[in-house]
């Protein structure tokens, strides 16, 4: 099996700790030479004769420490192998994670969220076993057979050329099944990836299901889904033992011969008792580092492909990559969430002759839309489901950049700005935040973690949230569960528009926020948006004409195209699109 170099340590710990595992061991190996001679002078110096114990003793002291030594040796050298498989695990779970946040929330969306948490979770834990036992084991298994192999071959000659003549027989086995094994396991990986993102849906989508009747199909899916898993899990246990009890019998074997041709030369005088002792002694541990390499090669090829997976997704280039032709950056520490501020031009965004296409053989998304939204204006986009709405959206707050066209600032390309630094200016508010698992107080400070306690007070007042927040068991405190699930989606969606007043930023794109509340919570949260807008840029993604009528511009989108722009009044005039939208939702002008 090829070396996986994502699975190699990559910071000087790492490198270290995994250097330290293959000295410690091979000097463990060095030890048992040491030990097997000594209990061959031993049993031979007392072979016969009656020893005293005390003359027995500073040997006896000896072997005994040596055990202890060897001992420590074997323990520091796991020990500092499962410290390189934890700095290779940090780096992984790091690099992954950068790399998921880097390509933005279109590429997630493009996934399976079950597979990614997977991949994440027990896609990286899995390369414990490649790290920390099977690269180790691959340098002892050249080291340690070649120390005492060298310590036999200088005791007698014939068994070290059995010995060297039987080694490679291990080896060869194990290129033969390695083909098979990788194959087996990488539909077992494979299996078990669609398992995790099949439950995970299952899990996620259980309302939908016991509304629909249809919970107990969805069961038997998941109980079919596992058997698959379970029978191919079963053929990779099956070559896995096959392997080890080929692997056994070579090494028994082996050591089998060598005990018959050191019997059969003592038995003519032809060697001495404490050499064939001594080489009898050694030969196990000739054998037993191939061994321990064996049973580490398969509990290694799940990790091996698990770094495939990782592999494809660390390579995914991201939008800016993909559009701009510079490289991802590397990860950076995270910096202070301080206020931004707009360029001092009036220009706050403009799309310049911009395209967009999501993949291809599709129709564009933007096909040479331009759009300039200025400093204070309101900026309402329309138009029916399709028309480009979102992806103007996406444009603004940089989660995808322009297949052609400039997206500009004050007359800078943003493309060639850090969309991170972009964003510190941007806040954004759409129909259904996303909340995390944790207390309000953690939700609020993902806008501004080094907000001060006045600073979160003041933002909870402005989004009409501290009345709701007061009567919870513990106030700011209290846990929300996983997406706000032990909120209301008014209570929600003012936690969210608490956040963006936290976050104070010139620039605010919403999607309609108050379309999915009641007439009650519509009027509260509508209150707290007007007062987030006011004295900042604002985009509005509309879906219902009662909300745009006071904006200071408004562009309707039809495939992808700017068909109209003006104010309410002017369009209306025009007897275009905008009027048909007006009309059919029988809204009186």
């Amino acid at each position: 099996m090829a070396l996986e170099r994502r699975l190699l340590p990559a910071r000087g710990s790492g490198r270290r700790a995994l250097a330290a595992a293959i000295v410690f061991g091979l000097a463990a190996g060095g030890l048992v030479i040491a030990q097997a001679f000594l209990v061959a002078d031993l049993i031979a110096g007392s072979v016969g004769t009656v020893s005293a114990l005390s003359a027995l003793a500073p040997r006896l002291a000896m072997l005994a420490g040596l055990a202890f030594l060897r001992a420590a040796a074997t323990w520091t050298s796991e020990s500092a192998a499962a410290r390189a498989a934890a700095d290779v695990r940090l780096t992984l779970r790091t690099a992954l994670t950068s790399k998921l946040l880097a390509l933005g929330p279109r590429f997630s969306s493009h996934e399976r969220a079950g597979e990614l948490a997977h991949t994440l979770g027990a896609g990286v834990e899995s390369t414990d076993a490649y790290v920390a036992q099977y690269l180790p084991q691959l340098a002892l298994s050249l080291g340690g057979p070649l120390l005492v192999g060298s310590a036999v071959l200088r005791a007698d000659l014939l068994s070290g050329l059995v010995l060297a003549a039987t080694w490679p027989l291990i080896p060869l086995f194990m290129y033969l099944v390695g083909g098979v094994a990788r194959a087996r396991t990488r539909t077992q990986w494979v299996s078990l990836s669609r398992m995790s993102a099949r439950f995970l849906d299952a899990i996620q989508g259980a309302s939908t299901l016991v509304t629909l009747g249809r919970a107990d199909d969805e069961a038997a899916v998941i109980a079919a889904t596992s058997e698959r898993f379970r029978a191919v899990t079963m053929g990779v246990l099956r070559i896995a033992f096959l392997s080890a009890l080929t692997l056994e019998w070579l090494a028994t074997l082996g050591t089998a011969v060598i005990a018959v041709q050191l019997g059969l030369r003592l038995l003519y005088g032809r060697l001495g008792f404490t050499a064939a002792l001594a080489i009898l002694i050694m030969t196990p541990e000739f054998y037993r580092p191939l061994r321990a390499l064996g049973a580490a090669f398969h509990g290694a090829m799940s990790g091996r492909e698990a770094a495939g997976r990782i592999g494809q997704l660390l390579e995914t280039p991201s939008w800016r990559a993909q559009h701009v032709g510079v490289s991802d950056p590397s990860p950076a520490p995270a910096r202070a969430q301080g206020t931004a501020t707009l360029p001092t031009t009036d220009e706050v965004l403009c799309l310049d002759h911009v395209s967009f296409r999501y993949s291809r053989g599709r129709p564009p998304a933007l096909d040479q839309v331009s759009l300039r939204i200025e400093r204070g204006a309101a900026v309402a986009l329309l138009g029916p489901s399709g028309s480009g709405k979102s992806t103007v959206a996406s444009l603004a707050l940089r989660f995808i950049e322009p297949d052609s066209g400039r997206l500009l600032s004050a007359g800078r390309d943003l493309q060639l700005v850090d969309p991170d630094e972009w964003r510190r200016g941007v806040a954004w508010l759409p129909q259904r935040p996303h909340l995390f698992h944790g207390s309000v107080l953690d939700n609020l400070r993902l806008a501004r973690p080094d907000a001060r306690d006045s600073d979160i007070e003041r933002a909870v007042v402005l989004a009409h949230a501290d009345e709701f927040v007061r009567r919870l068991p513990r106030g700011l405190s209290t846990h929300i569960g996983e997406g706000g699930a032990r909120l209301s989606g008014g209570q929600a969606q003012r936690l969210a528009l608490a956040r963006a007043f936290l976050k104070d930023a010139p620039f605010v794109v919403l999607d309609e926020p108050t379309s999915q509340l009641d007439p009650e919570s519509d009027a509260r949260v509508s209150d707290a948006v007007r007062s987030l807008t006011l004295g900042r840029t604002v985009l509005l993604i509309a879906h219902r004409l009662t909300t745009v009528r006071s904006a200071s511009l408004l562009v309707v989108l039809a495939r992808g195209r700017v068909v109209e722009q003006g104010t309410h009044d002017a369009l209306l005039v025009r007897d275009g699109l905008y009027s048909q939208i007006v009309a059919a939702s029988a809204v009186s002008p």
